[in-house]
């Protein structure tokens, strides 16, 4: 299993002296280890790739029986009877005393399915006298979506949030060019909610924001995932996310890979709408 996550790891991510020590620290630590994989050899293998990408992530399925992948098939299609029940993982909005409103997403799923709920909120939210964006949940998901977001905050016209840089190309990220008045007033403050359990795409929003000066980031310090990736079968009982790609902040020239989202306000994240509310009342 190692041989072929190691191959993987120098076929499908761009040349970067990152991912080619995360390769030869594998190749160094497991290439001579043969002994059956298991959840716990697993968890062995993601704690040794971490100090190189963060999202590394190896899934055990003790009942799998699909063969190992020859070609990388791309993420599956989203299924919408998952998808729609939940709202696109728009878990929440609420009017808070004072006049805030607090916005709960606790997940990224395709922006075609997810705009819909995403403008119900941001309507819900309009007079509001700030807006909590409570990611203290969020799993990550689309890069489209974490646009369609951040440009709601930053403004009607487009903004460059980032480029990822893959083997064969560069792809740039922007927010919409959105109808004159809808983006959330530029006076109106802004917190956004983080934690240790904020990972991924929804680390990209809290980063991106931050980057522009137009958040305060509240809460825990979230795990550092910045690469994208995708999945790949390695052996019968493992899927593993692999990266593919790293991003570049327009406007910092880095990212967040290892480091993770400091929040300006680090609180636990139990206690962050109420410093929260603090910060943006100061």
């Amino acid at each position: 299993m190692i041989s072929r996550l190691t191959g993987w790891l120098r076929r499908l991510p761009p040349p970067h002296e990152r991912f080619e020590g995360l390769a030869a620290a594998l190749d160094e630590e497991f290439g001579g280890r043969r002994e059956p994989i298991t959840a716990a050899a697993c968890a062995e293998i993601e704690r040794a790739a971490w100090p190189y990408a963060r999202h590394l992530l190896l899934h055990f399925d003790p009942a799998g029986t699909g063969p190992p992948d020859e070609v990388a098939p791309g993420w599956p299609e989203p299924d919408p009877a998952v998808v729609l029940p939940a709202a696109a993982q728009v878990r929440e909005v609420s009017r808070m005393d004072g006049g805030a409103c607090l916005i709960r997403v606790d997940g990224l799923d395709a922006l075609r399915f997810a705009q819909p709920y995403l403008d119900a909120a941001f309507a819900l939210a309009r007079g509001a006298t700030a807006i909590l964006l409570d990611l203290r949940a969020n799993g990550g998901g689309s890069p489209e979506t974490v646009a369609y977001i951040a440009g709601r905050l930053l403004g009607d016209r487009a903004v460059h949030l980032s480029d990822v840089t893959y083997r064969d190309h560069t792809r740039q990220w922007w927010t919409p060019d959105l109808p004159q008045g809808t983006a959330v007033p530029s006076e109106v403050p802004v917190a956004v909610l983080v934690s240790d359990r904020t990972f991924s795409s929804g680390e990209a929003l809290a980063y991106h924001l931050r980057a522009r000066g137009r958040v305060t980031v509240v809460g825990g310090r979230t795990p550092g995932a910045a690469d994208h990736i995708t999945e790949i079968r390695l052996a019968p009982t493992v899927v593993g996310q692999v990266p593919i790609g790293y991003v570049t902040d327009a406007v910092s020239g880095a990212n967040w890979e290892g480091t993770g989202v400091v929040p300006q306000r680090e609180v636990p994240a139990s206690e962050a709408v109420t410093a929260a509310l603090e910060a943006l009342r100061a």
